[in-house]
């Protein structure tokens, strides 16, 4: 790993570090501002250290958590990567043919402004309360914002290169391989920094309304037994496994696109 590449990773991250802090600074602030909040439902970061760590019950609480996290996870796995590569297909389809993308972009768009809350009992009722249902939710999230980002990537390869590839006998297909998929390769890796933190959302809400496992039904089920340790902790760690998701694969990227970039070798 040369130099560079150390240099890009670590302006990448220290944004995200100090967003950390800040995070705990604010989370500080907000429960002496608001002590009307109190000790038994507002939780200070050593209250959630103390839970998850020190306290005699910290190791089943922990466990508790990360099984409940590991449901999450993989149900937020599977939910990008099928939002993603359904966002890099329709992106294709709707870049290499204008008809398509203006028959169904509308169609698109007008489904995004739907809110997920509202589109969740239609997909329970088509996919059931199991894993598909909550595939489904979190893909969702992930699709829209993915397909915008990832076309816009593909619209913007450079003419010139284009023109090349058509004048040597290339069809559409090979100048989306060879020229617009390398050109969007930024593109494609800032939806998938942003569809991670929105895969999670996806299968925490799918969990709430739909399955009934994982982080997302302990959350809310938390509330009315007055669990807000458990509450807190949940919260925490699920914002901090986000963050460190969102980092790896900004560390990938930054790897990536300094070998295989637009700019790479620059």
């Amino acid at each position: 790993m040369t130099t560079t590449v150390v240099r890009r990773i670590g302006r990448f991250l220290l944004p995200l570090a100090t967003s950390l802090i800040l995070l705990l600074v604010i989370w500080t602030l907000f429960l002496r501002l608001f002590p009307q909040i109190g000790p038994r439902v507002g939780k200070t970061p050593s209250d959630v250290w103390a839970y998850l760590v020190t306290s005699a019950g910290a190791p089943t609480a922990r466990q508790a958590i990360f099984d409940d996290l590991l449901i999450t996870l993989g149900d937020a796995a599977s939910g990008f990567v099928v939002g993603m590569l359904g966002a890099i297909g329709v992106a294709a389809l709707f870049v290499l043919y204008s008809a398509v993308r203006q028959t169904f972009m509308p169609v698109a768009m007008l489904l995004r402004s739907v809110p997920l809350v509202a589109l969740s009992p239609i997909v329970v009722l088509i996919f059931g309360r199991g894993t598909a249902g909550v595939t489904v939710l979190a893909a969702i999230v992930v699709f829209f914002p993915a397909l915008v980002m990832i076309m816009t990537g593909l619209s913007e390869a450079p003419r010139q290169a284009m023109e090349l590839v058509t004048a040597y006998g290339g069809t559409r297909w090979t100048r989306l391989r060879m020229v617009a998929v390398p050109a969007a390769l930024p593109s494609v890796f800032a939806a998938a920094r942003v569809s991670v933190p929105g895969a999670l959302i996806g299968a925490l809400l799918g969990e709430w309304l739909g399955s009934g496992t994982g982080l997302g039904a302990s959350l809310v089920r938390a509330i009315p037994m007055f669990q807000y340790n458990r509450l807190w902790a949940s919260i925490v760690v699920v914002t901090v496994v986000s963050v460190l998701l969102y980092a790896i694969v900004g560390v990938i990227e930054n790897v990536v696109l300094a070998r295989f970039g637009p700019s790479a070798g620059s």
